[in-house]
């Protein structure tokens, strides 16, 4: 058995760490005398926040979170609901919250489960197996304390205060006294037995066993993994034949080595294919015979910023180049770059070419934001936001390159054209109701868009994401009418302003993630996403999942805050690479950032392992026996 420490965290300042944070619940593994933080000692487990009649949102947090095991497997967690800054919650007085998870890293909000009248300091759980039913125990913050017996559908969905679930059995208790039901939950003295100073911030709430398995998914799922070795074919074999002539010899034993790949093996036990460079320039490879030929892993190594000032950075490969674009902090967002490579890493210091500015089209005032590449039936676009001149107009739009053009050259493209809905009327009111960061993806062999949303009358609802088909035909074109796919719910989200933006697809084989970003574009904005299985409806909420914490933040790769604004692109070995921006320091200005994509036991994305995470040095160089026949 391994022990689980549930915590959460003392706020730091509204730069590194702010309430909404800090008041979720964060989980920590025991690992000899002390535990270690999982999730970059972030929080795993955020209250939703609840909704008013016109949409808008209110944030919640949490308090004293308790986790305890559940009778037929998983675990339960039950917390005190406070708003997202500490506050007391007023419709949440006399209630507590009630989760169920199967691993500790997925969780279902089941709802309140009202307990009485008064305020609720604490509450602890429990399942009592000679009564078959769960105990639950809590003070008020009149000082009384009370326990109860609740069948076993109280963690069966079956809390929200609409139904109820309503007690077997229900007293008061001294709660200084050992006499009551709960006793000691196991583990639970160890928590405040626990060095404090050991994880920067935790306020320690309770202690689980929970089984070595169970432990060992944690790690996988909530540590970056880390290179531990690799591997290569021991030896690979040429047949020459009666081939005479020495320069397609060399050629015939140059592809069959350069087909060998490397196997990287990572701590939580996936594995990654990469290309290995050899070495042949001491080798004949016209002559038969055995030969040990030397290696290095192929590791392409991007410095962060790749570039300075680049927000909302996208890349893609066409037609056998790399075409890099973003948003441009330079000049205030009135001009938009690309740059041109034959590899990926030449994007960094390729030469930049103006393609779109603020004067050249009416209508193209300023504020040119996310521009993002998509191929679309053959054809090569640009989705981009863009306004006449004020902020409140911003809209998206979307450029075709001509037949035949180069994306580099400005005047193969065609002139921003509004996204309009399906009868052709414009997406949004302008002056209204903004839209930006619209993307594309073909899915089961259909086309759609997802962007961001925000209304501002007559009431400003934050930015929500919205989803809809659209014309393969005339991408400026929704083939559906819009739905609301997701509001900024969590405390990570609504971090200083109310914002979900800057979607992106990424498909791994029967499952579609779409990542975001969300909270404000300081040292606040974070990475998390979205998730749906091949065969259900995109266009239904419900088939959705989201996750419950970001997996980009400031506290995953030192020296990069406020990471945001991804896009994916598939290099010609296969790999994903992830372009990203973030500041260099809580100062620094959005820069760009590429670092490649893994993906974990479950193939979900992971995108803050680092190069030296990547690949050891010390594995870089390889070696294998050549046999000529």
């Amino acid at each position: 058995m391994s022990k689980l420490l549930c915590y959460t965290r003392k706020p730091i300042d509204n730069v590194l760490y702010d309430p909404k944070l800090a008041y979720s619940m964060h989980l920590a593994l025991q690992e000899g005398e002390l535990f270690r933080p999982l999730n970059h000692n972030s929080g795993v487990l955020f209250a939703l926040a609840t909704e008013n009649a016109d949409g808008s949102l209110n944030p919640m947090s949490l308090r004293n979170p308790w986790v305890f095991p559940l009778k037929d497997g998983g675990f339960g967690v039950v917390a005190v609901r406070i708003c997202g800054d500490g506050e007391e919650d007023v419709t949440s007085r006399g209630s507590v919250l009630l989760w169920v998870t199967r691993d500790l890293v997925a969780y279902q909000e089941l709802g309140l489960l009202k307990l009485g009248e008064q305020y609720v300091n604490w509450v602890k759980a429990g399942y009592d197996p000679e009564r078959n039913c769960y105990l639950l125990c809590w003070e008020e913050q009149t000082g009384c304390s009370y326990q109860a017996l609740y069948p076993l559908s109280l963690m069966q969905g079956e809390a929200g205060t609409e139904s109820g679930c309503k007690p077997l059995l229900s007293c008061i208790v001294d709660s200084h006294s050992q006499e009551n039901m709960l006793g000691e939950m196991p583990g639970a003295a160890d928590a405040y037995r626990w060095e404090a100073g050991s994880i920067e911030g935790a306020v320690p709430h309770c202690v689980v066993e929970i089984r070595e398995q169970e432990a060992w998914y944690l790690r996988c799922k909530l540590l970056t993994p880390v290179n531990t070795g690799v591997e290569v074919p021991a030896e690979t074999e040429v047949q020459l034949g009666d081939c005479e002539d020495e320069g397609l010899q060399r050629e015939r034993v140059a592809q069959a080595l350069g087909r060998q790949r490397a196997i990287a093996r990572y701590s939580d036990g996936t594995t990654c294919i990469k290309r290995v460079d050899w070495h042949l320039e001491n080798v004949d490879l016209t002559q038969k015979g055995s030969f040990v030929v030397e290696g290095d892993i192929y590791r392409p190594w991007f410095p962060f910023p790749v570039a300075y000032n680049r927000a909302d950075p996208c890349v893609t490969r066409w037609n056998g180049k790399y075409y890099f674009i973003a948003t441009n902090d330079a000049d205030s967002n009135h001009t938009l770059y690309i740059r041109e490579a034959d590899t990926l890493e030449g994007l960094t210091d390729a030469q930049e070419v103006l393609l779109l500015d603020s004067d050249t089209y009416e209508g193209i005032g300023g504020l040119l934001w996310a521009p993002e590449f998509h191929e679309i039936g053959g054809r090569l676009y640009i989705f981009h936001a863009a306004t006449p001149g004020p902020f409140y107009e911003e809209e998206s739009h979307l450029m075709a390159l001509r037949e035949g053009g180069n994306p580099a050259c400005r005047e193969d493209w065609s002139a921003p054209r509004r996204i309009v809905k399906t009868d052709g009327s414009d997406l949004c009111q302008a002056g209204k109701t903004i839209t930006l960061d619209m993307t594309c993806f073909l899915w089961e062999g259909e086309y759609y868009a997802i962007w961001s949303q925000r209304e501002f009358l007559p009431k400003d609802l934050g930015a929500w994401l919205y989803i809809a088909k659209l014309d393969p035909q005339k991408p400026w074109h929704l083939a559906s009418d819009p739905v609301v796919l997701s509001k900024p719910d969590y405390g990570w989200a609504n971090n200083h302003t109310f914002v979900e933006e800057g979607p992106y697809a990424l498909p791994v084989g029967d499952m579609l993630y779409v990542t975001f970003s969300a909270a404000a574009v300081d040292t606040s904005y974070v990475v998390s996403y979205l998730a749906i299985e091949r065969g259900k409806d995109l266009l239904r909420r419900e088939n959705w999942r989201k996750n419950n914490y970001p997996i980009l933040t400031s506290r995953s790769v030192e020296g990069e805050y406020g990471t945001g604004h991804n896009a994916y692109v598939e290099d010609e070995e296969g790999t994903v690479w992830n372009t990203y921006h973030a500041r260099p320091g809580v100062e620094g200005v959005r820069s760009s950032g590429i670092r490649r994509v893994h993906f974990d036991i479950d193939g979900v994305p992971v995108l803050d392992m680092t190069e030296e995470m990547d690949l050891r040095e010390t594995c870089r160089r390889v070696k294998t026996r050549l046999v000529i026949r």
